[in-house]
């Protein structure tokens, strides 16, 4: 059974940092594109940052650019997404995806249960 677990949310003053972990078991995502997305409340679902399989690019929305990075360890099975300068707009269920191929334009084959981010003011 193929799992995403994400974890490291949790509540936060603005300005404050928070790092999210995202543990794939069941099968490897060395090939695969990973990414998280988030869901602020009231709000869509929105695309938060994206990293091919080999970490030789990625991508953020411009509401975080600059102050998250997205990274991964294939030999753990892990992808990351270090959250600094926070706002209490970015708080939000944030999920970890892991695409179908190994870029992150295409279709999402799993996504993780979320992890509750708090910003506080």
């Amino acid at each position: 059974q193929v799992q995403l677990v994400e974890s490291g949310g949790g509540t936060v003053q603005a300005g404050g940092s928070l790092r999210l972990s995202c543990a794939a078991s069941g099968r490897t995502f060395s090939k695969n594109a990973m990414g998280w997305f988030r869901h602020p409340p009231g709000k869509e679902r929105e695309f938060v940052a994206g990293i091919t399989w080999s970490a030789s690019s990625t991508e953020y929305a411009d509401s975080v650019k600059g102050r998250f990075t997205i990274s991964r360890d294939n030999a753990k099975n892990t992808v990351y997404l270090q959250m600094n300068s926070l706002k209490p707009e970015d708080t939000a269920v944030y999920y970890c995806v892991a695409y179908y191929s190994g870029n992150y334009y295409g279709v999402i084959d799993y996504w993780g249960q979320g992890t509750q981010v708090t910003v506080s003011s």
